[in-house]
């Protein structure tokens, strides 16, 4: 690539003629500018004080032949002297603006006619200062006589010239002010012409790099955007020029070579990242299953050991003072801590074993009564939790279901255990079953922290735990167990809840034909739950 085909070079060009043509565009314009601020500083510096100190002229002279007239009208001392600062005052002000205007630079007409008015003022003030005089002398009528002749004369001469030197300023202003107009029409249109050589200047630069440079690169881009897309039959071209572009254009086809070999092993990196990630769920999920087993185990086995731990001290401290009565009611105690960790074990084993794998090979459905299922359940948490208040409304008769025994113990389980944590300031927690309409419906309710209207929706979800129940330990897979389960026998569950009153499960499981119920609740006590036998026994 030689120096003079290289972009480079043609845009030093470029940008070379553009900043000649706005160098030499400044210097025309600071020269047009310098003949226009000569003129307006005319009118800044001389004519606009000019006329304000000749305003002030007209006014104050005006104001002091008034002056004059108000002081033959005077009649007693304090008008008198009113009067007399007011012509002191005047005076001062005529004498400041003549200052003023006599510092500012004039043409020799100009000082000529302010000359005359000058000459013509300080007449009228000699004649003025006579009157004055009069008046106070008590001379009103010379006064007055010499006011309305003389002093009136003088007064108009003075005016006169002064008004003509007025005039002569303003036409002055005027000239100046026209002459500035057209210098500044003169400056903008050659300004204009001005900018639009530039404009069509730099519209041709533009033109040149886009047909020449922005062209060929958005090319080059889409040709390497469907590279990318792996479309790697794409040609590639400019690849014969000497330029930049062409630099680039052969790059691009050494990046479609390499294309070509990446996406080779795309599929390969692809399958791995997928392994991968399959790999880092279960790890997720073994590791979110470990913390909720550590959580919920620090909970609930430490208080039934320390049961068993103090009950079994006791019984040694005091064996030789203790009757069979005290031994035998400590070995309950530790019994119920016993059942209490027994149940919690089961419950975590069998939940793992749902919901890790397929539910359906661990349903094993038969037939039993649910009201001895839901009278057991009673019993058991009323001696894990002495203080719960638990009250039973069973149907009268049998309520005799098709279903896994064990798998409803868990559901059942799991429901009265929530009423029973979640009901930290007590109050009754309500078991009913009855027949309705064919199915059985069994409903557990309490009057404890109930659930907020926005966790309702996702209450079945699994891990999901209320946004009210921070600081009282789960793991947030019971209630997603008792979904599964329920499911698995075909029935269903509905929740009634409102924060802070309480809430109520209500499960409808379908029961079995009435030529195949168990004649009687003896009967139906055969079908205990393995888990309660082991409890009871």
């Amino acid at each position: 690539m030689t120096r003079t085909h290289s972009i480079r070079f043609h845009f030093s060009l470029v940008f070379l003629l553009l900043l000649l043509f706005v160098v030499v565009l400044g210097l025309f314009s600071l020269w047009d500018l310098k003949d226009y601020h000569a003129m307006t500083a005319g009118i800044r510096d001389r004519y606009l004080p000019s006329t304000q100190y000749l305003g002030d002229l007209n006014n104050f002279t005006s104001d002091f032949r008034a002056a004059e007239a108000t002081a033959l009208l005077s009649s007693d001392a304090s008008e008198v002297a009113a009067n007399q600062r007011d012509i002191q005052q005047l005076d001062r002000r005529i004498t400041l603006a003549q200052h003023a205007y006599e510092h500012v630079s004039h043409v020799p007409a100009e000082t000529t006619l302010y000359a005359d008015f000058s000459a013509k003022w300080d007449t009228y003030r000699a004649l003025a200062d006579q009157v004055l005089a009069l008046s106070r002398a008590d001379r009103t009528a010379e006064a007055r006589a010499i006011y309305m002749t003389g002093s009136r004369r003088a007064y108009d001469a003075a005016s006169d010239a002064l008004g003509e030197l007025t005039e002569n300023n303003r036409l002055a202003a005027n000239d100046a002010s026209k002459l500035a107009d057209s210098s500044y029409r003169q400056a903008r249109w050659l300004t204009t012409f001005a900018v639009l050589m530039a404009a069509l200047i730099v519209l041709s630069g533009l033109m040149h790099v886009r047909r020449s440079i922005l062209a060929p690169v958005l090319d080059l881009a889409t040709r390497m955007r469907r590279l990318a897309d792996n479309a790697t039959n794409v040609e590639i071209n400019g690849i014969e020029r000497r330029d930049e572009i062409g630099e680039m254009a052969r790059a691009v086809v050494v990046f479609r070579e390499n294309a070509i070999d990446l996406a080779v092993s795309q599929q390969a990196l692809a399958q791995q990242a997928s392994m991968l990630g399959v790999k880092l769920a279960h790890e997720q999920r073994l590791t979110q299953l470990q913390r909720n087993f550590v959580s919920m185990a620090s909970h609930e086995f430490r208080t039934p050991l320390t049961v068993i731990d103090g009950h079994a001290q006791r019984l040694i401290n005091a064996r030789s003072r203790l009757t069979p009565e005290d031994v035998a009611e400590r070995a309950g105690k530790i019994r119920v801590a016993v059942m209490r960790m027994t149940n919690v074990i089961e419950n975590l084993i069998d939940s793992c074993r749902l919901i890790d794998s397929d539910a359906e090979l661990y349903f094993h459905p038969g037939e039993f009564d649910l009201n001895a299922l839901l009278h057991e359940l009673c019993h058991l948490h009323r001696e894990l939790a002495p203080k719960a208040q638990i009250v039973e409304a069973l149907n009268p008769r049998p309520l005799i279901v098709l279903g896994d025994q064990k798998l409803l113990f868990q559901v059942f389980n799991n429901i009265i255990s929530n009423a029973v944590k979640y009901s930290p300031r007590g109050g009754v927690i309500k078991v009913t079953a009855r027949m309705d309409a064919g199915q059985i419906e069994v409903m557990v309710q309490d009057q404890g922290l109930g659930i907020p209207e926005a966790d309702r929706e996702r209450l079945f979800e699994r891990y999901y735990r209320g946004s009210n129940v921070s600081g009282i330990v789960g793991t947030g897979i019971g209630l997603y167990l008792v979904k599964t389960v329920i499911d698995l026998h075909g029935g269903t569950i509905a929740v009634e809840s409102k924060e802070g009153e309480g809430s109520r499960f209500l499960i409808r499981l379908p029961s079995l034909p009435p030529t195949r119920r168990a004649p009687s609740l003896s009967d139906a006590n055969e079908h205990t739950p393995a888990t309660t036998d082991a409890i009871t026994s």
